[in-house]
């Protein structure tokens, strides 16, 4: 029946438009068409239109939903009785009593109204006034995010104002003697606020505050301004204000390209913890693509002394790195070039005796050789690092190298790997290299001058991997490897400077060396056994197991003491992995002798289920000097969060020193959200202390109110508009 209307609507709609003069008739075509469905519609004499009873008018993008529509073709005026939906393009929507409206829903008046944009924040007003389909005028309005019912309970924060104007078109809003209140109580009283509205992503003005309390700078406030640039980039500036006399402009520049983007972060402060000098940091990073699939990125980070950064709490990073990288990777071929900058902030190391300036390049290239199949790999690389020293002697950090050693490294390697599969189910592998390393040494009075190295190496590998299915639907996987490998025992003495940190793991325990970098080379013949075993259960919880060791047929005396690959044998490597799915998840690697004497356990705990999100760590890790590490380390970490309410979420993380028999950091924080609002705050101390860092303890916390170009969290309970 509601089609059988709107088919007459519109032959009575044609009807009247045929008599009227070509002009008027060429003007009423050029406009969108528009539909008309309603229960009852009832046609006077061509001047006045009347439909009733689940009214819908579908115009453009617009959408009007009313109970009774009285169209007078005269004035060409819509007088609608509610209640009332207006649908103004994809995100505002009006809800009124009643209403008078041009033809086109663009000019007129909506009474007893509310505005609702993009199903965030709403403003209920006396009446609304639409202008030329682009503005919107409310009066004596009241504006705020939380949902609005009917039982006048007061929301936890709005904007009463005089007069608010939205802009469709810009998606800005305007308010006149706008006052903030909080739970019913005014708090704050503007002459005049612009903000923008939900459905603006980015646009100029003020962002949310937050509060820092510091031991060391006082009570201070930073209030971010956002500086819509283009639609391509922004800048944000922040004042932070301090009771220390602390004085600091933050900045954040953002900006894409066609190909790329940047991004600089920076700060300059004046305070009384260094009086007399000008505090800086700048961090800088960017990404683009370059033709022929290359690609380039960017790295700056650079300081004014070594506290300013924790001091602020802008960065915990010891050692700032500033590099220029350029690089192409594809299926069988890697190109890369490097060339940066490294700064200490420890107390511990000098910047004149570290490698400053270091640069790489590296191409490898993989391919399948046709005689020999299986996979072969060719690598060239170059190094090269320099120190701001010219001292051909070792200083006061005892390393055996001169503390203004410069070094530079040519390396060409081939390597070579082919799998068979046996009858029974082995898989038996060789494997080949060669290495040939070109060094020339500088300003050492040990190493200095010139020196090549030979390394060629092969070794033979066998795995035996074992499949088990069981009745209840768990699976078994069994796998033991056995590998004898062989590297060339070359006599050539050379500085160790990209491998000094060892790592014994499942992840090389098959490996032809243990060194990270190309320095340091391990040799000599040994014997590399693991076995693995994993269970899958029909549950979804699966256990694994990897158990390996390495035995030496001559000990090289290539690894130190603590590195748990010291000796004729290896130190016993076992990892443990525990997965119950998404809610439970336990890894546990050691690394112990026959005296069951650990040299290193890492346990990692993580548990994520009903509102609880906990991460701990305990880690245990025995001296090592060759790794500048004089002393044992022990440490338990925790980082833990909790749902405990629908919009309160508890959080804590500790570290804890069992060397130093101390806390070394520890934290809380207190977060509330909801649909309109979002509390954030946050306690942390930091213990530990140096030459200069001080102890510190901060105190945070920032109120942001969603529906003004941010989003809420949405869900749990919520507070109602009156």
């Amino acid at each position: 029946m509601r089609a059988l209307l709107a088919f007459a609507l519109t032959t009575a709609l044609t009807t009247g438009a045929a008599a009227l003069p070509d002009r008027l008739f060429a003007e009423e075509a050029a406009r969108p068409a528009a539909t008309l469905v309603a229960d009852r519609i009832s046609v006077g004499d061509l001047r006045e239109l009347v439909a009733e009873g689940n009214v819908e008018v579908f115009y453009g993008k617009t959408r009007l939903e009313a109970a009774r529509i009285v169209y007078d073709r005269d004035g060409e005026t819509l007088a609608i009785e509610g209640p009332i939906t207006l649908t103004s393009g994809p995100d505002t929507v009006f809800l009124a009593d009643s209403a008078e409206l041009s033809a086109d829903m663009t000019e007129g008046i909506l009474r007893s109204a509310r505005m609702v944009l993009d199903q965030q924040l709403q403003i209920a007003a006396a009446d609304i006034q639409r202008v030329a389909g682009r503005y919107n005028r409310l009066g004596e309005t009241v504006a705020s995010t939380c949902k609005v019912c009917v039982n006048g309970e007061v929301p936890l924060w709005q904007i009463r104002a005089s007069r608010i104007i939205h802009d469709e078109q810009e998606g800005q809003i305007y308010f006149d003697h706008a006052r903030l209140e909080v739970a019913g109580v005014p708090v704050f009283y503007l002459p005049h606020l612009r903000v923008p509205d939900p459905s603006r992503k980015r646009a100029t003005g003020f962002l949310t505050p937050s509060t820092r309390i510091t031991d060391q700078l006082g009570t201070g406030i930073k209030i971010p301004y956002f500086i819509e640039l283009g639609p391509s980039q922004d800048l944000t500036l922040t004042p932070y204000l301090s009771g220390s006399q602390t004085r600091t402009l933050e900045l954040r520049y953002r900006r894409a390209f066609t190909r790329g983007e940047i991004e600089v972060n920076g700060a300059i402060s004046r305070d009384d913890i260094l009086e007399g000098e000008t505090r800086h940091y700048l961090f800088a990073e960017g990404s683009f693509d370059l033709p022929r699939d290359f690609k380039l990125d960017f790295d700056i980070e650079t300081v004014s002394d070594r506290a300013y950064l924790l001091d602020y709490g802008y960065s915990e990073q010891d050692r700032l790195e500033s590099s220029v990288e350029i690089s192409r990777a594809r299926r069988d071929e890697l190109i890369r070039a490097e060339i940066g900058h490294l700064k200490t902030l420890r107390d511990s190391e000098d910047n004149s005796t570290m490698p400053s300036l270091v640069g790489e390049a590296d191409y490898v290239r993989r391919f399948e050789p046709a005689t020999l199949g299986g996979l072969a790999r060719l690598e060239f690389s170059a190094d090269m690092l320099h120190r701001r020293s010219t001292e051909e002697t070792d200083g006061p950090d005892f390393d055996s190298y001169g503390d203004g050693m410069d070094l530079g490294r040519v390396t060409i390697g081939a390597d070579w790997r082919r799998d068979w599969t046996l009858r029974n189910g082995m898989v038996l592998a060789t494997l080949g290299e060669v290495t040939l390393d070109h060094y020339e040494i500088g300003d050492d009075a040990v190493y200095g001058g010139s020196q090549t190295r030979l390394t060629p190496g092969a070794a033979v590998e066998l795995r035996w991997p074992m499949v088990k299915s069981a009745a209840d639907g768990s699976s078994q996987i069994l796998e033991p490897v056995v590998q004898l490998a062989w590297s060339h025992d070359d006599n050539s003495d050379i500085p160790n400077e990209d491998g000094v940190l060892v790592e014994f793991d499942e992840g090389n325990l098959f490996s032809m060396s243990r060194f990270a970098g190309e320095d340091a080379r391990e040799t000599g013949l040994r014997a590399n056994l693991g076995l693995g075993w994993t269970r899958y259960a029909p549950s979804g919880w699966a256990l694994g197991l990897t158990v390996g060791r390495i035995w030496r047929f001559e000990d090289d005396d290539q690894f130190a003491s603590g590195s748990g690959l010291e000796g004729d044998m290896s130190d016993w490597l076992t990892a443990v992995k525990l997965d119950f799915g998404t809610a439970v998840s336990l890894t546990n690697r050691a690394i112990f002798d026959d005296s069951f004497d650990f040299t290193k356990n890492d346990l990692r705990i993580d548990w994520e289920k009903d509102g609880i999100d906990i991460g701990s760590s305990l880690l245990w890790v025995e001296a090592n000097p060759s790794e500048d590490r004089t002393d044992d380390r022990s440490e338990w970490l925790v980082d833990a969060a909790y749902d405990f309410h629908r919009n309160w979420t508890g959080k804590a993380n500790w570290r804890y020193d069992f060397v130093a028999d101390e806390a070394a950091k520890a934290g809380l924080g207190l977060e509330y959200s909801n649909e309109c609002v979002s509390v954030d705050l946050s306690l942390s101390r930091r213990f530990t202390s140096s030459t200069n860092v001080n102890p510190s303890t901060d105190f945070d916390l920032t109120v942001s109110l969603a529906g003004f170009g941010s989003r809420g969290k949405s869900g749990g309970a919520r507070r109602c508009m009156r």
